[in-house]
């Protein structure tokens, strides 16, 4: 079974930095990709930034460009999302997502959340 568990998150003021881990286990298979997406109150959940495992794919929205970095460890078979820069209206629950395909980042397998919150 696929766990994904996300860990890093909390409380942090404008301009500040957070560093998110999402280590995965119980996969089965090589070419996968993670991806984190976040959920912010009265929101739909949106997607962030995804990293292929093994095709060195990556990609972040706009509105996170230049201030967050996704990477990964494969020994340790964690992703990280480096947070810089924050703003207030990144605060989100943030989950990390596995996807079978590297191609669409399609989440297929998730973790269980975790708060991010910037106070201005």
């Amino acid at each position: 079974e696929v766990l994904l568990v996300e860990s890093g998150g909390g409380l942090v003021q404008a301009g500040g930095s957070l560093r998110l881990s999402c280590v995965a286990s119980g996969v089965t298979f090589d070419d996968y990709a993670i991806g984190w997406y976040r959920q912010a109150p009265g929101k739909e959940r949106e997607g962030v930034s995804c990293i292929g495992r093994t095709d060195g794919f990556k990609y972040n929205i706009d509105s996170v460009k230049g201030r967050f970095t996704i990477s990964s460890d494969n020994a340790k078979n964690t992703v990280y999302l480096q947070m810089d820069n924050l703003k207030p209206e990144d605060t989100a629950v943030y989950y990390c997502a596995l996807s079978i395909s590297q191609a669409t980042c399609y989440p297929d397998y998730w973790g269980q959340g975790v708060q991010v919150t910037v106070s201005s």
